[in-house]
């Protein structure tokens, strides 16, 4: 599994030159482009700095998990494909409450989401917060029985597949597309437009958005980056700004039950939302 997760990792060096040669032949290179493009590196950094603490933080997590273990699956072939299963749908729920709580869009996953572009480096685009926050999502998995160990390289594969599907050189894959995590329902996931908002949450299985109605295909032109564009290349910008409009709007707030609707309803969340809802 660590092998597999490992040649997925590399195809970015399989992509990348290809998304490059892409646009030299489309005459796309630009001096923002180039900026864009090391703006999606840049929050690389971080998580760099943060590994060892975030690697402790989760192992002790998992730990803790695994006391309370009513009993242990044993790892085999077949209780391995069970456990990615079960970890692909953790993963859309985790990626759901990403996208749905504002906060946790604020501090974490709006990073991902901020490029005006998309290619192999937006896939790099994490924070570094996402390392202590994800995780929680995952204790399922360790509670009903499963080796921590077995989960955390589910974790690893489904994440090292998702970076192949951060190019335009790819189109749509009819076949392939309604059940599995391709480029194109990628893309839709990256886009602001209003049909492509909160849709194809899942990590390598499509099945999760087929059931629960949030799977949407690739039609119009996707209009990459959040709807709230950052428009900057400022490493620094680029994980604060949606921290920073939640701030504001927390400022701004008349009282405290409003400040926690803020932080715990979807973003774009207001007052006259919650006033049609009673009526």
């Amino acid at each position: 599994m660590e092998l597999l997760a490992t040649a997925l990792s590399a195809l970015f060096l399989v992509f990348l030159p290809m998304e490059l040669y892409r646009r030299f032949k489309k005459a796309q290179h630009t001096r923002a482009s180039w900026l864009e493009m090391l703006a999606s590196i840049s929050p690389v950094i971080p998580p760099l700095l943060t590994g060892t603490l975030v690697l402790f933080f989760i192992s002790t997590l998992f730990a803790g998990a695994v006391a309370l273990q009513p009993w242990q699956i044993s790892t085999t072939p077949l209780t391995a494909i069970a456990a990615i299963i079960l970890v692909d749908f953790l993963y859309y729920i985790d990626h759901c409450c990403g996208h749905r709580i504002r906060v946790y869009l604020a501090v974490s996953h709006s990073v991902h989401h901020s490029s005006n572009q998309y290619d192999q480096t937006t896939g790099l685009r994490i924070s570094f917060v996402d390392g202590f926050l994800s995780p929680w999502f995952y204790l399922p998995a360790i509670l009903v029985g499963f080796d921590p160990l077995l989960i955390g390289a589910c974790l690893g594969l489904i994440l090292a597949y998702q970076q192949w599907i951060h190019t335009e050189t790819i189109g749509k894959l009819p076949w392939l597309d309604p059940w599995l995590n391709t480029p194109s329902n990628h893309r839709v996931h990256h886009g602001s437009n209003a049909q492509y908002l909160d849709k194809n949450y899942g990590a390598i299985l499509m099945i999760w958005d087929q059931l629960f109605g949030t799977y949407q295909p690739e039609k119009e032109k996707v209009v990459y980056g959040l709807t709230q564009a950052l428009n900057s290349q400022n490493p620094i910008k680029v994980h604060l700004h949606e921290a920073i409009l939640l701030w504001r709007a927390l400022k701004q707030a008349p009282n405290w039950r409003h400040r926690w609707d803020l932080l715990v309803r979807v973003p774009g969340w207001s007052e006259q939302d919650s006033t049609k809802e009673i009526q």
